[in-house]
């Protein structure tokens, strides 16, 4: 399977176990806007094309699907998709393929 192909799959297997409706986005009862507070913070370092390319997505969901999300959402929603496939997938996911150059 191709990393492109397993990522709707991602997707839906994310969707399948709460996706966005689930405990992240109901939290203090913030889940029109989704936007909550977060108590614990990590830093990721990322190249300049990977930054360019979070930021054309961030602008993509704005202008083409009326979404207005900070970068900082998009990685976390990422996130999650990523480890709900590790969590039913196990290493048929996405994440262990691509760490694992399978």
């Amino acid at each position: 399977m191709s990393r492109r192909s397993a990522l709707p799959a991602a997707e839906e297997l994310f969707r399948a176990t709460g996706g966005a409706e689930g405990p992240a986005a109901v939290a203090g009862g913030h889940a029109s806007t989704g936007r909550q507070r977060h108590e614990e913070k990590i830093t990721v370092y990322v190249s300049a094309g990977e930054l360019l390319e979070l930021e054309r997505a961030r602008l993509t969901l704005r202008g083409e699907h009326g979404v207005a999300v900070d970068r900082g959402r998009i990685v976390r929603e990422a996130l999650a998709v990523v480890l709900a496939d590790l969590r039913l997938r196990g290493d048929a996911s996405v994440l262990v393929q691509r760490l694992t150059g399978s």
